[in-house]
């Protein structure tokens, strides 16, 4: 089985501050590619296609990460912690709404 885990982690940015969120979570790629138990770690933005139509946040970061060790080490690193104190959760930040859920590609234990 894999201890792989695979982040899924969507961004809202405030009307008017795409791009500025855009770039700020550009920023963040170059380290976060460096760590320890960092496979992939790519920020992107929505595109309209008709054989995809679903609705997502315009801005998600897609990951993947050797273990849920490596991934929630990241998580607490200080860039990462100063990104969501700074962009999100302050008042004047960058982004309305976020949205960080992880993945395992393991089947679901039987009971």
């Amino acid at each position: 089985m894999s201890s792989k885990v695979y982040c899924v982690a969507q961004f809202l940015p405030k009307p008017g501050k795409e791009s500025e969120l855009f770039k700020v979570l550009q920023q963040l790629e170059p380290n976060t590619t460096r760590e320890d138990g960092c496979i992939h770690y790519t920020v992107t933005r929505h595109i309209k296609s008709p054989f995809a139509e679903g609705s997502s946040f315009p801005i998600v970061f897609n990951e993947s990460w050797q273990s849920i060790e490596a991934f929630e080490q990241h998580c607490q690193r200080d860039e990462i912690v100063h990104f969501f104190e700074t962009y999100c959760l302050a008042e004047d930040g960058l982004a309305q709404d976020w949205n960080v859920c992880i993945y395992t590609d393991n089947p679901p234990q039987k009971s």
